[in-house]
């Protein structure tokens, strides 16, 4: 066996040490990756209660990270299809969206609307009646995952209102997987469980298109 000196020792592990700072000290874990019927099988199944529900228990639209862009307006520049336009105050007043729920393109965000993809109404009566504000906050402006929310058109937005996929699916039939996974994607994110008819119908919809891909992150558990 050949021995190497102490100080040679010593000055190799020093020079470790600025590799080893930083290292992160805990990696992030992928995300997880299912069909949709494996996924839909995750989801916990319970009854649902709007009792206590406000809207304004959510605040939405703020400006989390300080730059003068609100909920809003960030995702209305994250799904532009081109570069927008951004006025004074970070409004956005120009760019190309594609509403996938009716399959309609639009160049003026008046006509849009940001979707949560799972309503606060019905994120509350799935489990978000027990958190706390802070955590409804974080839900109502999840900038984290690209289905927590969408741009679409208004009308469609206003015709889905807080249905779950039992009573409402988007008008263009095309969109129904990605919906479907869209959908359970955020409900296995923040926890949230489906009622029996919800379940049924995505089931339903898995027939169609099973093996389409859900993926998700779990949404930091701070505030919660």
């Amino acid at each position: 066996m050949i021995k190497m000196p102490a100080q040679v020792l010593a000055t190799a592990a020093f020079s470790l040490l600025p590799l080893l700072a930083a290292a992160p000290a805990h990696a992030q874990a992928p995300a997880e990756v299912l069909t949709l019927t494996d996924a839909i099988e995750q989801l916990p199944l319970a009854a649902e209660s709007r009792d206590g529900y406000e809207r304004t228990k959510f605040k939405h639209w703020v400006d989390a990270d300080k730059d003068s862009c609100n909920t809003r307006q960030e995702v209305l520049e994250a799904e532009s299809l081109v570069p927008v336009t951004v006025e004074a105050g970070c409004k956005v007043v120009a760019g190309e969206w594609y509403s996938y729920y009716d399959g309609v393109t639009l160049t003026a965000p008046g006509g849009l609307d940001i979707d949560h993809m799972v309503p606060l109404a019905e994120a509350w009566d799935s489990g978000a009646s027990q958190w706390t504000p802070v955590r409804r906050e974080a839900y109502a402006n999840d900038l984290g995952a690209e289905r927590s929310l969408v741009a679409v058109t208004a009308k469609t937005n206003r015709s889905k209102a807080d249905q779950d996929p039992s009573t409402w699916l988007p008008p263009l039939a095309d969109a129904h997987c990605t919906y479907a996974a869209d959908w359970v994607s955020t409900k296995l994110r923040w926890g949230l469980t489906v009622d029996t008819p919800e379940a049924d119908a995505l089931t339903e919809l898995a027939s169609d298109c099973g093996q389409q891909p859900v993926e998700y992150e779990p949404a930091a558990t701070a505030g919660k």
